[in-house]
């Protein structure tokens, strides 16, 4: 059954910017239909740093996570993991469906469960384990939060990895593009927010062209929804579909955005 426009949307990247640069375009459009939004991280981003402290950063990438969800309109989390440290252990589920169980989202977002890091990974694991988990009533998160059990398993879906491939350099094809041409500054605006992230990637990885990075490759995205979509697409972002047992396979985010979503497979297909 497609969700209806009184429910919450959850994001859940590894560090803060992760969001931003994966599904916030998608984010903007299904705040404009009503939905109530959080973003949520796993750490703070306390190894993004050349010439900070750990506690240094955190705070200020903390600032910068705030800041860009209110440009959203989106309620931020802090799930307190640090960088380089996100494992698939008991401790971590918990939390994660601790989180779930607190924001009873109908629709998840989060890493794709192939990517160019073990941090994006294990978050995307993570997050896939507390949307089957948050039901169980038998499965204890008070010590990380009162909520109570979540009523189902929320649709789930993966954002497209950075250049569109797994760990063999192999492509990933998506089940959907959602067409963000009018949200592309918006999304510009969120981003950079993350003025210390860009700082670290000039530094530890010679970019310095955060923004523009991040428009490139919806652009690219866009050329490949405009190739489904049989019209001109200036912007996309990209998503696979969680569809295996337990897990509800109607296309929600497809139904909720409308002509914004174009099937990967071609018009008319979903």
């Amino acid at each position: 059954m497609p969700l209806d426009t009184t429910g919450r949307v959850l994001a859940v990247g590894a560090h803060p910017d992760d969001v931003e640069i994966m599904c916030s375009g998608t984010l903007f459009l299904l705040a404009g239909e009503g939905l109530e939004i959080h973003v949520a991280t796993l750490t703070l981003g306390d190894c993004g740093t050349a010439d900070r402290g750990p506690d240094e950063i955190r705070a200020i990438r903390r600032r910068e996570a705030e800041e860009a969800c209110a440009v959203l309109g989106a309620a931020y989390h802090a799930l307190g993991f640090s960088d380089l440290m996100i494992y698939d252990t008991d401790e971590a589920n918990r939390r994660v469906t601790a989180l779930l169980r607190e924001v009873g989202p109908r629709l998840v977002l989060t890493h794709s469960p192939q990517d160019y890091l073990a941090d994006h990974e294990t978050t995307s694991r993570l997050v896939r384990n507390a949307c089957f988990y948050a039901p169980v009533p038998n499965y204890d998160t008070r010590a990380y939060s009162s909520a109570a059990r979540s009523l189902a398993i929320p649709h789930l879906y993966y954002a497209h990895p950075m250049e569109g491939v797994d760990l063999f350099g192999d492509p990933i094809r998506p089940h959907l593009y959602v067409d963000i041409g009018s949200r592309v500054e918006s999304k510009a605006e969120m981003l950079a927010k993350h003025a210390s992230q860009r700082e670290w990637l000039r530094a530890h990885h010679g970019i310095d062209e955060y923004v523009e990075s991040m428009r490139r490759w919806g652009a690219e995205l866009g050329e490949a929804a405009s190739r489904a979509a049989g019209r001109p697409v200036a912007s996309a972002e990209a998503f696979r579909q969680h569809r295996g047992h337990a897990y509800p396979r109607e296309d929600a985010l497809g139904a909720l955005l409308g002509a914004a979503a174009i099937p990967a497979g071609g018009r008319g297909e979903r």
